[in-house]
């Protein structure tokens, strides 16, 4: 069963590549949703997933892109109020 959660990653996230290197992340390992730049300075992802594949996004938002420097994931369970795209994009700015 499909579990939903936003992520927000702090440190050095913005500006080195962070959003393309999760869409392409996200795509590899099959989850919806989406991931933004956020006026904080962190980068945000709200994923719909099985938790193996949750797992591994997570695996892979603890390193980052080369450049980057992920210093805290902060995750946080929704509840499935919120619509989910099919695939996943990068969105605008929030």
């Amino acid at each position: 069963m499909a579990e939903l959660r936003r992520y927000r990653v702090r440190g050095r996230v913005q500006g080195v590549g962070f959003r393309a290197f999760v869409w392409r992340t996200a795509r590899e390992i099959g989850v919806d949703g989406w991931v933004r730049n956020s006026h904080d300075g962190s980068v945000e992802a709200l994923v719909s997933a099985e938790s193996d594949a949750h797992e591994r996004l997570r695996e892979a938002l603890d390193q980052g892109p080369r450049m980057s420097r992920v210093d805290h994931v902060e995750v946080t369970e929704e509840a499935a109020t919120e619509d989910v795209p099919r695939g996943f994009d990068i969105r605008h700015d929030a």
